[in-house]
């Protein structure tokens, strides 16, 4: 995957034109939003932080959102473990580091908020890794569904548990319960299905 974007807090040059299509998941509507770069946001259409379309280009045909499109459907169907399409999301410097992290997670292997700190070398960061990984604007493509509690609770997910719990399950983990606090069935890795 190419992480095309350079860390900034500022959501890009007004002049900047946005577009973006919708596609249907078996898990719900889908809208991509691309820049000139690389995909800027992938969100389902009923995330809280949904951003508005306002000023975007609703295009059918971009090369950028047409290779999304393309590889969440190859991910759905189970023939693509990871993505390949250029990344452009918004955000702060740690904001982009986590995400950096989460994209370097392999399909299937799961981490915790403090596991994921000491990686990107805060160690006491939880707090500050879970508000990172809450404003994630690439739902599936930046992976941050892999982030669990550190006792392998289910935790939150802002596409909701239901969506995590079968995002998870996809990747060969199984939780029986869509409960913030439903632990992993079984403590080690669960078979991947593939």
């Amino acid at each position: 995957m190419v992480y095309a974007t350079v860390a900034s807090g500022k959501h890009g040059d007004p002049d900047e034109q946005l577009v973006y299509r919708d596609m249907p998941t078996p898990l719900g509507e889908m809208r991509l939003v691309a820049s000139a770069k690389g995909l800027r946001g992938a969100w389902f259409t009923d995330q809280a932080l949904l951003p508005s379309s306002e000023g975007w280009l609703r295009d059918e045909s971009n090369p950028i959102l047409e290779q999304g499109r393309r590889e969440l459907e190859e991910w759905f169907a189970k023939d693509r473990r990871a993505f390949e399409v250029a990344l452009d999301p918004v955000g702060t410097p740690f904001q982009h580091e986590v995400w950096r992290a989460l994209c370097a997670l392999d399909f299937g292997v799961l981490t915790s908020y403090g596991e994921l700190a000491r990686t990107v070398g805060r160690p006491k960061g939880a707090q500050a890794i879970g508000g990172a990984v809450g404003r994630n604007p690439l739902i599936i493509i930046i992976p941050c569904h892999r982030v669990i509690g550190s006792d392998t609770s289910l935790t939150g997910f802002g596409g909701g548990l239901p969506r995590k719990q079968a995002l998870l399950a996809h990747e060969g983990n199984l939780y029986v319960s869509r409960s913030p606090r439903a632990r992993r069935v079984c403590d080690g890795q669960a078979e991947l299905p593939w």
